[in-house]
Formats: structure tokens, sequence, C-alpha cells
């Protein structure tokens, strides 16, 4: 299973501090590092000293780092037009050296489209698809031809396509909760459908509809990474879980319900029965991004006991 960091720095984080985070996830052996898409904080945080962009921040992560892959989780449709957002996913791809994946939502949070002038459309979802299409469309444009999309929302005439990613095409990850929609989605465009913050029971039944939405559409379920995203509070005794769920303002009951908490025996044991639903990639949502050691003790105690 791999393991991969996820982060929120809407919650209030420098770009100095995802780079050091970034290069900890590169040095301790993680897969990945990704980021959240907000403008926004949510909750008590502070959110100071203000939000940074993620492709701009994962511009610069890319020229920082060598191995671990880069991407959001999910960056928002609602903020970007497809065509600037297929070229700025391919310039960081670029820049990395290949290592880019591209996680894209619908956009969700009203409140930071009003903080910031960023229209909010009734209709997000044909939006989203309409981008999904134009973004792989884009991509997949032999050099020399061109790109041309008519849709209800979007409108591209003639487009050189370019520039094309390092990769053939970067990744693409869809996610979340919905029955019908969203797996007809993840079955056509994604290489990797993520299930957010919910229970065994719950991912298995989110994972069997974009399964069965692959075979549907005439693609093996296999050809697509099955993935969960969950907060992680892990400790080498209860003493310390306390002190992390506390400084993250969470309640170490609920997190061990909800999320992975607990000492990393009773981590590895709740990995194992995501596993055993189907998921193969984790993306632990740290939210005290000083906390190091936390990442540290991850790294040597729980990633070492997973296959």
């Amino acid at each position: 299973m791999d393991l991969r960091i996820f982060t929120e720095p809407q919650q209030g984080a420098t770009y100095d501090t995802l780079l050091t985070v970034a290069k900890a996830t590169e040095t301790l052996g993680f897969d990945a590092f990704f980021r959240s898409d907000h403008y926004l904080k949510m909750g008590d945080a502070t959110g100071l000293p203000g939000p940074t962009d993620a492709w701009i921040t994962l511009a610069g992560l890319a020229r920082e780092t060598q191995r671990i892959r880069l991407g959001t989780l999910m960056t928002a449709a609602t903020f970007r037009l497809p065509g600037p957002l297929a070229i700025q996913v391919a310039q960081v791809d670029q820049m990395s050296g290949g290592r880019v994946e591209l996680g894209l939502g619908a956009g969700w949070y009203e409140d930071e489209h009003t903080a910031y002038g960023i229209p909010f459309p009734k209709e997000k979802f044909a939006r989203l698809e309409e981008q999904l299409a134009i973004v792989t469309g884009l991509w997949a444009t032999d050099p020399g031809k061109t790109f041309t999309h008519t849709g209800a929302h979007y409108r591209l005439t003639d487009s050189p396509a370019l520039p094309k990613p390092a990769q053939p095409r970067p990744p693409i990850l869809i996610g979340g909760h919905g029955a019908t929609r969203t797996p007809r989605l993840a079955a056509q465009y994604a290489d990797e459908f993520n299930a957010p913050f919910v229970s065994v029971a719950d991912t298995e039944t989110l994972f069997g509809r974009v399964r069965a939405a692959a075979e549907k559409a005439g693609r093996r379920a296999d050809d697509l990474v099955y993935s969960n995203a969950l907060v992680a509070c892990v400790g080498r005794d209860d003493a310390e879980v306390a002190r992390r769920a506390a400084a993250i303002g969470r309640d170490v009951e609920e997190l061990k319900e909800n999320g992975l908490a607990g000492t990393p025996a009773e981590v590895v044991e709740k990995l194992g029965r995501y596993g055993a639903v189907g998921s193969t990639r984790v993306y632990l949502q740290i939210l005290d991004l000083d906390d190091l050691d936390h990442l540290e003790l991850i790294s040597a105690e729980v990633m070492r006991q997973l296959p």
C-alpha cells in the first residue's frame, strides 16, 4: 500500500512550511506530496498568513524535489478555465520531470468564492465534465494538430493544444461520494478513484460503484487505482496520540472512528481493513505541519509494516 502525504494549507501555512514538509515527505520515503486547493480557511483556524495557490506551490516544489509525485486533492474546477489549467498542469509536469497528478473536482465551498470574487455557478457538475473532456483532449491532441470543443459552458476553437506534459498523460484523480454521476466520470476519465474520509464499509460501497461503472463503460475495473484520504493522528502511546489530537482540535475517539488514529499497531491494523476492500493507496491528511516527528513516526513504524 502506498502512503502519500496530504496537506490543507488554507488552514495556515507558508510556502516555506510546505517546502519543508515536501522535503521530509521525500526523505522519509513517502510516495507523494499532495495539497488541497482552497483559498479560505475552514473552522476555527486563523488561516494566517493567508492562502497559497495550489499550482504555484506545486511549481515551486517541482524544482525543489526529485522523486515524489505531486498533485492536488482536488483542484476546484470553479477556480480555473480548462484551457489555462491544461497549460498549468503540463508546465508543472515538465518542471518536475513527469511527476504530476491532477485531482479535479467540481468545487463546493461557496464562501471562498465570494471572498475572492470567483463566480460560483449553480451548475457545477456539468462544468466539471466539460473540463475533464477539454483538459484530457488538449493533452491527447497530436503536435501539429488542433483541438476544438463546443459545449454548453466552454468553447475552444482550433487550439494548438500546447504545451504537452512530460508524461503521455498526467494521471487524473476523481473522488467523492456520488452514487451515479461520479462513478460514471471516474470510469470515463480517471486513472484513480479516491474515497475521501469514509469508513471501510462506505469505501467498499463507493469502490463497488466505480468498478461497476467501469465495466459498464467497457473498461477493466482493475485499470483504476482505488484510494482513500484519511486524517492521521499517530502516537507512540496514548499520551502522544492525545497530544497530537489536541494540537489539531480533535477528539481521540472521533479520530479513531473516522480516521487513522492510535498507536502504529492500531493504524496498521486499520489500514489492513481498508486494503481488504480494495484500497491500495492512502492519502494521510496531516493537519499539524510543524510536527515533522509525526511524519518520522509514520515512516518508521507504520509504513515499514505495510505490504
